[in-house]
């Protein structure tokens, strides 16, 4: 190990001397033997700033030093900002080597661009979506600069697994591969990614079709530190002109903890993002000092989005973005001091991929949960009483530091929306294609294993109705005048979009929006603004979802959102109240990260699952509403409320806590029996009940009956739904 360095080239290791390090560290000398044989993808999996980008590039470069023509390595990245941080990063060895360096997005110089296109050579930095641009109008271009192409990396790739861009990621590099000619000699692929749970399935990840083995390379000792905290705030029951609100509290702690750095601020809706940016705007001008607390999210203008990422990026003045959930990888900047989320995540890899954007200049990764329960009186609601959005930031703070877990990636879905991207994609790339050298490259070989060649002639006869494509009498497919409109589009090359706001309407006034991310049943009871209410009509064309109001107890105040919760942080969720205690085990001592408020809250908690018996018992009468804890992830508990509304129940879930109206437990377990034992209900049967399915973004050209089967496999778990009823019964 100590003298791995040696197999690099004489000029590189010359650099290492420069760079004044005693020695590689271990990720560093594992990856060199790897990387330089070219006959293996790679996995590099370590903790922020543990030096995992010159694991690649020193041992990588070291192969391409002696190419003239052509680009050696392509390096994908899901930001622009980390692009622009490689290309600093990279320069002092592309001087001294005299590599070409070139970063290409929407932004980058286009001075470095023409230089490239006139002489390919050295290293490209792009996303994704550049990447989708080069293939459809270049591939010419790039089929010639690409020739020699040696290595192919992708950094933060645990930001692409399972994801729709993950999707479209995979397929672009097996197109790539395909018009090189090289599908039989695949190019190595490195995946670099932050400390991952289940690391053997990722290879699969990386090359589903998987024509070259995987090396995997982890970091046995951890080199970032992380500091964490979770402070309670209780929202008094009865509100006077003196009573200081739970939200003023946090905001007052916000100004305290953000003013004078750079921050993010998430919260999980844009009327929260907005009022907390407000408050904390109107706190500066009342102290007579400049605003640095912006909001960031989908609805902004485009500008305003932009200045308020500029000034983060430029770092010359401090700033505090308070964004939605939304903009994961929407957001595009540099390193923050601290992160704080003013709600529960939805889901650990959110956490973790948020979590990385804090921590600078190899400084501890920050990160804060501010989190407000009601105060208790005689009419809470059990969801209240159990503390459930405090209970479920512990668990996951625990399964992220103490057991590294994380959502694997949901390989039972379809993707239909990016598919149908790919496909117009690639007619676009090459003029005119057979459809069965489509489905090869995309779905047999690529990365579509799920879809099948039913799928593929249903997908493919219903864009020739909407005139996306046309058959020529040669048989070859070609963009049809709608599929040029929508190819033509700057917007097309990204596969991903912010959620659609429905409008939520009672009579003739307007409630509010509601992102389409979350299950919509008519007949389903949702709470909004602080109410309940039953959902009359989803009209899907106009976006707007009727409600009424509902009768029934004081609403819980966190309703949960989206179908992200996973079955693992539920039942972690479970564990902590059977145990009675969260804090973290590290060595002899147990780690707290809760303040005084949050250990208080969780005692309360504690007491309420105790006197209640909730080791045992699943399902409580709760006045004339059954109660259902069934400590599932969101798919599992969507399913019982769709199986539930189906059998004539008023149901609804929050936060993993299902609500049956008017309703006695003998009836619901009947009814969840009746499900049990029929073997022939399925997720389609559930789905086709939902008004609204179009979720990603080229859902809308979707046939019906892939666009069900899509929307079955994310929303729905009939098989698991059925092992739990019985579980719980």
């Amino acid at each position: 190990m100590i003298d791995a360095h040696e197999k690099l080239d004489f000029r590189i290791q010359q650099w290492i001397f420069k760079q004044g390090w005693g020695q590689l560290r271990e990720i560093q000398c594992l990856a060199i033997e790897p990387i330089l044989s070219g006959s293996t993808d790679v996995l590099i999996s370590a903790s922020t700033a543990a030096g995992k980008t010159e694991a690649f590039f020193l041992p990588a470069i070291s192969s391409i030093t002696d190419d003239v023509r052509g680009v050696g390595i392509l390096y994908i990245s899901p930001l622009k900002a980390l692009i622009n941080d490689q290309d600093r990063r990279l320069e002092s060895l592309s001087d001294l080597l005299n590599i070409q360096i070139t970063p290409w997005h929407g932004d980058s110089p286009q001075g470095r661009k023409n230089k490239l296109k006139r002489n390919p050579s050295g290293i490209v930095l792009i996303t994704p979506e550049s990447l989708e641009s080069l293939l459809i109008r270049d591939s010419g271009w790039v089929k010639s600069a690409f020739q020699n192409l040696k290595h192919i990396v992708v950094d933060e790739f645990h930001a692409f697994i399972g994801t729709e861009r993950g999707h479209h990621l995979l397929s672009l590099l097996h197109r790539l591969e395909h018009l090189l000619g090289r599908v039989n000699t695949p190019i190595p692929r490195t995946a670099l990614s932050a400390t991952l749970g289940d690391l053997e399935s990722v290879p699969a990840s990386l090359r589903p079709n998987k024509s070259l083995p995987c090396k995997i390379i982890k970091q046995t000792q951890s080199s970032s530190s992380l500091k964490m905290q979770v402070k309670g705030y209780i929202e008094s029951a009865v509100v006077t002109e003196e009573t200081v609100t739970a939200e003023q509290s946090v905001c007052n702690d916000l100004y305290g903890l953000c003013r004078g750095g750079n921050h993010l601020v998430f919260a999980n809706s844009r009327s929260r993002t907005e009022s907390i940016a407000t408050t904390l705007a109107e706190m500066c001008e009342s102290n007579n000092v400049p605003n640095e607390f912006f909001p960031h999210h989908g609805s902004l203008a485009k500008e305003m989005r932009e200045t308020l990422e500029a000034r983060l990026q430029q770092d010359q003045i401090p700033t505090t973005a308070v964004c939605t959930m939304t903009l994961e990888l929407g957001i595009d900047i540099g390193k923050v001091n601290s992160v704080v989320q003013v709600t529960a995540p939805h889901s650990i890899a959110s956490l973790r991929q948020r979590m990385g954007r804090s921590g600078r200049r190899g400084g501890a990764s920050i990160l804060r949960m501010l989190i407000t329960e009601a105060a208790l009186t005689e009419q809470s609601s059990i969801a209240d009483k159990l503390r459930l959005e405090l209970v479920q930031s512990l668990a996951m703070i625990r399964l992220l530091v103490a057991s590294k877990w994380y959502e694997p990636a949901d390989t039972s879905l379809y993707h239909f929306s990016t598919l149908l991207h790919q496909v117009l994609a690639f007619i676009a790339q090459w003029g005119g294609v057979r459809a069965d050298q489509i489905y090869v490259i995309l779905c047999k070989d690529g990365p579509f294993q799920q879809v099948t060649v039913t799928h593929f002639k249903s997908l493919l006869s219903h864009m020739g109705k909407v005139e996306l494509i046309t058959q020529l009498g040669s048989g070859e497919l070609v963009l049809g005048h709608i599929g040029e409109k929508v190819t033509n589009h700057y917007t097309f090359y990204a596969v991903f979009k912010t959620p659609e706001e429905f409008r939520i309407v009672t009579g003739s006034k307007t409630l509010g929006t509601l992102p389409v991310d979350s299950l919509i049943l008519e007949g389903q009871h949702i709470i909004f603004a602080g109410k309940r209410w039953v959902v009359e009509l989803v009209d899907a064309d106009k976006k707007v979802i009727s409600v009424k109001h509902a009768k029934g107890g004081k609403p819980p105040k966190f309703g949960g959102s989206g179908m992200d919760v996973h079955d693992v942080v539920r039942q972690e969720m479970h564990k902590i109240l059977k145990k009675g205690d969260y804090r973290i085990q590290v060595g002899e001592q147990k780690i707290e990260f809760g303040n005084v408020v949050a250990q208080s809250l969780f005692r309360e908690a504690v007491d309420f699952f105790q006197s209640a018996n909730l080791k045992s018992t699943h399902f409580i009468q709760h006045g004339n509403t059954v109660v259902i804890l069934p400590w599932a992830g969101d798919k599992v508990v969507n399913t019982l409320v769709a199986v539930l509304i189906n059998k004539g129940f008023g149901a609804g879930a929050f936060a993993g806590v299902i609500e049956v109206e008017k309703a006695f437990v003998d009836d619901v377990i009947e009814a969840l029996k009746s499900f049990q034992n029929n073997e022939t209900a399925s997720a389609i049967d559930l789905a086709e009940a939902i008004a609204e399915e179009a979720i990603d973004k080229f859902d809308e050209y979707l046939p019906q009956d892939l666009l069900t089967q899509g929307y079955a496999a994310k929303a729905f778990d009939v098989e698991k739904a059925r092992v739990l009823v019985k579980e719980l019964l």
